[in-house]
This record gives C-alpha cells, structure tokens and sequence, in this order.
C-alpha cells in the first residue's frame, strides 16, 4: 500500500489533494476500478476512499459505470487535457510565426498569456536589428506594464479584470500606470483600437506594441508583441507596425481554428 493512514480525523487539504492526483492516476493506469481496490492502494478505510471518488465525480473527473459500478476516469479530464494541448500548440505554432515576423520587422516578438494575474512568455524570436539578448520565454510580467499584459487584460472577462485592478499596481518606471480607472480607459482604448502599446513602462529606452490571438472559439488566447529600443520604435513606428503584427495574429489565430467572419 502506497499510503497509510495517518489518523482517523479528516485528512489535511494538501493530503486529500495528494490521495485525490493518486485516485486519478490509478484509475488512468488500471482503467475500471472499485472502491475497495482505490481504498487498498491509497491505504485508507473504504469511507475516505467513496469521499474522494465523490469529490471528483461531482467535477466531472470521474465517472461510475452503472449504478453502484467501478470508476473510470470522467471526461472533465479530456477538458482539462485540451486546455493543456491548446497552450502547447500555441508555443510550437507561435515559434514559426514569431521568427518570420521577427525577422521581416527586425525586432524582438514575444508570445504572451495570461498565468495567474501575470503574463508568461511563451515564445520569442530577435530580428536582425534586435539588441537585447534577454530570453523572456518563460519570465513571467505585469499585466498593467506591458504591451502583451494590456491586451490580455483587455480581452479578460470584467470580473477578472475588475479583480486584478483591485489590486495595488507597481511602478516600474515613472512613466508606468499605477491608477485602475486610467488604465481601465486605456484597455477600452486598445479593444475599439485592437492593439495595445506601452512606452518606457516596464523599462525605460524600451517601447512594444502588442495584439491580440484568438483561439477557436473566438476568445483571445494570447497577445503577440514585438519590442524594441525607444529610439528606433517610435510611436509612429509603432503604429506602422500594427498592421502586419495584426496579419500575422490572424495567421496563427487561423492555424488554431479561428476564423473570422
């Protein structure tokens, strides 16, 4: 047995979630199984056994063949597998697309999505002109200080939005915004315009512009974005760039299954 129990009181949450990952993988290992033969390999009583399995039945991540049959993994789990495979797509499409914009606009272009409150970096590629050596795949940003943070933002349901502007918003740069009912403008601003920019926010002497990707479905998935030194990515600049970062998002938006209308 894999586990003992360790007292007749309830168990702690960070056990339940330990024995519930276990249910799930005993179940993804062995196909239909029983109450008992769960109860055994966990190494609990019968009783925490059918709460666990109920638990998860209840979210759809198990499911019980007939009444009063064994369990087999539910199809929640296919739900939770698609997002998974939906974001891997996006990392390994979006590098393709990534190194042809950064090499036709000669800048730096990152892949964003939104992780807990912040923007992870996905994907990227320098173009020729690119300065910066820094790899951001993977580095996690601000939301409010960044060109890709503000689309996604932007494109965020209003009660998560509203959630994370409740928040205290950190200066980065003098040139950062810090008050929610300025930026909350500004994110109208970048849906009725689709595109977003951030000037010195996150860094000073360093400009990005950013747009959004659509998933499947037609929500936006992603911001792609591409940044540069403030000296060479003017505002105007900036703005010329707008138009073939937004073909190329809805190049890769199209590889992900959204077509527009």
């Amino acid at each position: 047995m894999r586990n003992s129990e360790q007292s007749k009181g309830a168990p702690s949450q960070v056990q339940s979630v330990d024995r519930a990952i276990s249910v799930l993988e005993l179940l993804a290992r062995n196909g239909e199984t029983g109450i008992t033969a769960i109860a055994q390999e966990l190494g609990v009583h019968k009783s925490t056994a059918s709460r666990l399995v109920s638990v998860l039945e209840a979210r759809g991540l198990v499911e019980q063949l007939g009444e009063r049959g064994k369990y087999v993994i539910g199809f929640g789990i296919v739900r939770l597998a698609g997002a998974a495979t939906g974001r891997m797509d996006l990392a390994r499409l979006g590098r393709q697309t990534c190194q042809a914009l950064a090499e036709s606009l000669g800048e730096t272009v990152n892949i964003a999505v939104a992780d807990e409150g912040g923007a992870i970096n996905i994907s990227q590629a320098r173009g020729s002109a690119a300065i910066t050596t820094q790899n951001w795949t993977g580095q996690r940003t601000p939301l409010h200080a960044t060109s890709s943070g503000k689309v996604l933002l932007a494109y965020m349901s209003d009660t998560e939005r509203r959630r994370i502007l409740r928040r205290r918003l950190e200066q980065f740069t003098p040139r950062t915004t810090t008050d929610a009912g300025e930026l909350g403008t500004e994110l109208e601003r970048v849906v009725e315009d689709g595109y977003a920019a951030c000037f010195e926010e996150l860094e000073l002497g360093m400009h990005a512009v950013a747009v959004p990707i659509h998933g499947a479905h037609g929500e936006v998935v992603a911001a792609m974005s591409a940044s540069g030194p403030s000296y060479r990515l003017s505002r105007q600049r900036v703005r010329q760039l707008v138009r073939p970062m937004t073909e190329a998002a809805e190049e890769l938006s199209e590889q992900l299954g959204y077509f527009q209308q």
